[in-house]
C-alpha cells in the first residue's frame, strides 16, 4: 500500500497477470506499442498502480482473443487424459503451457511410485477451459528481452528458504529431486506447480556464482 493505493513491482505484475517476468519486461520496454502503464519511483524502487495494471491487462487480453490456439474437439468428452494430451487438445506444444486454471484443478490425481502426481482431466473439462480463455498464456522468455538478468519473481518470497533447505538436504543425502515438489507442496500447503517454481528459483539461486 502506497498512499492508500495498492502498487505492484514487476514481479507483482507478473503474478497478477499470469505472464512470465520476461514478458512484463517486454511490455515495459515497448510501452508505447502495448500501452503499458508508466511506473513511478518510491523508496528507490519502481512501482505500478494495481488499477492501472488491471485496466491494461483487460485491454491486452481482449486484443489477444484472435490469437488463441485452435482447439482439438475430437474424442469422447468423458475420456480421461493426462497433461500431455491436454496440452495437445489446447494446441500447445508442451504441458508446461497449460494454464493454472486447468493444471491446479485436475479431475483425478494418481500418485506415481516415485511420489510424483499424475494429473488427469476429462476431455470436456479441457474443452471448457479452452472456451473460457481470453488469450494465450505467456510462457518462457519473450524474444527481444535481452540485457541484464533481472531477479526472479520469487527472489523475496519468504517460502524460498524452505525450498533451498530442501534442495540442500536432498543433495547432501543423495535423494532424487523428482519427488521434492510434492514434499515442498505438502510442507508449505501450496500447489505442486508453485512448489516446483520455488524449487527452480532455489536451484538457480544456489547455482549462481558469488558476486
Amino acid at each position: 500500500m502506497i498512499g492508500g493505493r495498492i502498487a505492484l513491482n514487476r514481479a507483482g505484475v507478473a503474478a497478477f497477470t499470469g505472464a512470465a517476468y520476461s514478458t512484463v519486461n517486454h511490455w515495459h520496454r515497448h510501452r508505447a506499442r502495448f500501452r503499458f502503464p508508466e511506473g513511478f519511483q518510491h523508496d528507490g524502487r519502481e512501482w505500478f498502480w494495481l488499477d492501472d495494471i488491471e485496466a491494461f491487462h483487460t485491454v491486452h487480453q481482449a486484443a489477444k482473443r484472435a490469437e488463441l490456439t485452435k482447439v482439438d474437439r475430437r474424442g469422447d468428452s468423458e475420456d480421461l487424459i493426462g497433461s500431455g494430451a491436454a496440452a495437445r487438445v489446447l494446441g500447445y506444444g508442451s504441458y508446461r503451457n497449460l494454464p493454472d486454471t486447468l493444471y491446479d484443478h485436475p479431475d483425478r490425481v494418481e500418485t506415481l511410485p516415485d511420489g510424483r502426481l499424475r494429473r488427469l482431466w476429462f476431455r470436456r473439462t479441457v474443452w471448457a477451459v479452452a472456451d473460457a480463455r481470453t488469450g494465450r498464456q505467456s510462457t518462457g522468455r519473450t524474444p527481444g528481452t535481452t540485457g541484464a538478468r533481472k531477479p526472479h519473481p520469487y527472489a523475496d518470497d519468504p517460502r524460498l528458504p524452505a525450498a533451498v533447505a530442501l534442495l540442500t538436504e536432498a543433495d547432501r543425502t543423495g535423494r532424487d529431486r523428482r519427488g521434492l515438489g510434492v514434499a515442498l507442496a505438502q510442507q508449505l500447503g501450496i500447489t505442486e506447480r508453485t512448489a516446483q517454481r520455488l524449487l527452480a528459483a532455489a536451484g538457480a539461486e544456489s547455482s549462481a556464482p558469488a558476486g
